[in-house]
């Protein structure tokens, strides 16, 4: 089997930041030590780099099949690994939509041949499906996806009667898009009467509002309350919705779990002016408020993980009107160096990212043998150098669509090197591509 030998790396890992060798040996680590021999292992010297396990992204839409033309698994997850990303959880809302079996098991084998990172898919789960849904194989897929709300591809789920099937019955972990669809309409008509066509953007979180947000997001609580459902509620917006969740319990024992994406702690509404369509995002991006308070509930834990619900369309899509725009962006490529320039403002430690980027949606998902560095695991691991200013550029950004919300951002540090199941998937700008594995998950 293959060896490589990491040496003098600054290693974050389970709360503790400490200078050591890693050996891999096939897929997995082999051996942590203060000084290892190399043998015959090719060596990777880190130079003091941070040597942290990849990123875990739980919520991700890389358009295919069906959307080819934004995007495809091999270009997204080619920009995941590029940016220390080692493993996504891709959303049903493809075409056609992930409503049976077969074309969830469809999804797998374009991966299984063309994904540079782990991956895994969700079902989905729509008004009709409810037999095809409970045939899923909880060992094997991440999840079950609803639409509490329309977004792009529209796979709303808005029967009360399938809503309380779906809580009572699914086995495993029900994630949810979370927004009231009749307050969205209601507020919709309203702003189109008063604006037309040429509505300006800044109105969308009034649209896609609040109450909307609070609404949805305290309905699924209350179900999976009323059920005992192991539920995961993506994409935290709001302020008022960050009180839904407990923080004193510790994630192994929380049957109910949030997510914040990296759009909402990194961007409020001030930045619609210059950004316009390129932040139109379901849930909107809202007040500095919420986000100052979302970012706070991710370092109190009341917020569980950290992810960018990475949703790319063209620049000729983006261009359009309000009412055309399709709402998502890419993000991918930028999520763990948005995160350390976080760190690097000091307002969130290195501990605390790979918490909420690793470990957590390790325990959350019941990942086998990832999201940690520790000997036997698998070896997804990422090299980032803190003191390496960059600007995202056109030339630089990976994900098919070629935009970027971040583009003209300096970021302080770079991705140098990412292991993807033990094999050197990604260093100094080169690509190996070798596909990634299939998750599997600790789950009866």
């Amino acid at each position: 089997m293959n060896s490589t030998l990491i040496t003098n790396a600054k290693i974050v890992n389970e709360g503790k930041i400490t200078e050591a060798d890693i050996l891999l040996r096939g897929q997995r680590i082999e051996k942590i030590a203060t000084s290892i021999s190399a043998g015959q292992a090719t060596v990777v010297d880190a130079k003091g780099n941070l040597l942290l396990p990849g990123a875990i992204d739980d919520q991700v839409h890389f358009r295919e099949p069906g959307l080819t033309h934004k995007a495809t698994i091999y270009t997204e997850a080619k920009a995941a690994v590029a940016g220390g990303v080692t493993t996504f959880m891709e959303m049903p809302n493809t075409v056609p939509p992930v409503f049976t079996q077969t074309l969830l098991e469809a999804k797998y084998q374009i991966a299984a041949r063309t994904s540079l990172a782990n991956y895994s898919f969700f079902m989905g789960a729509g008004n009709d499906n409810l037999e095809e849904v409970l045939k899923t194989d909880i060992t094997n897929v991440c999840g079950l996806k609803i639409f509490m709300g329309s977004s792009t591809g529209n796979l709303l789920v808005d029967s009360p009667a399938v809503l309380e099937n779906l809580f009572s019955r699914f086995p495993s972990l029900i994630a949810t898009h979370c927004e009231d669809e009749a307050t969205i309409l209601k507020n919709t008509a309203e702003y189109k009467a008063k604006y037309g066509e040429g509505m300006p953007v800044k109105y969308h979180p009034l649209i896609r509002s609040e109450e909307a947000c609070y609404k949805s997001s305290s309905f699924a609580v209350a179900l999976a309350k009323q059920h005992g459902t192991r539920l995961h509620i993506l994409h935290i917006s709001t302020a008022k919705e960050t009180h839904l969740f407990n923080n004193q319990l510790p994630l192994e024992k929380k049957k109910i779990t949030a997510e914040a994406c990296i759009h909402h702690l990194w961007f409020n509404d001030s930045d619609y002016d210059k950004l316009g369509m390129l932040i139109k995002w379901n849930p909107a991006i809202k007040s500095k408020a919420d986000q100052e308070e979302i970012l706070k509930a991710v370092l109190d834990n009341r917020i569980d993980v950290i992810a960018t619900d990475h949703a790319p369309h063209t620049t000729e899509e983006k261009s359009k009107g309000y009412f055309q725009a399709p709402s998502g962006g890419p993000l991918i490529q930028h999520s763990v160096v948005a995160m350390l320039e976080f760190y690097h403002q000091k307002k969130i430690s290195l501990e605390t990212i790979v918490q909420k980027m690793a470990h957590n949606p390790a325990i959350l998902f019941q990942i086998k043998d990832r999201g940690f560095i520790r000997e036997g695991y698998f070896a997804d691991l990422v090299l980032a150098n803190t003191n390496s200013p960059w600007t995202v550029s056109r030339e630089n950004i990976l994900a098919k669509c070629g935009w970027s919300p971040f583009e003209g951002t300096t970021f302080q540090s770079a991705i140098t090197h990412t292991w993807v199941s033990g094999h050197l998937a990604f260093a100094n700008g080169e690509f190996n591509e070798q596909p990634g594995e299939r998750l599997i998950f600790n789950r009866n």
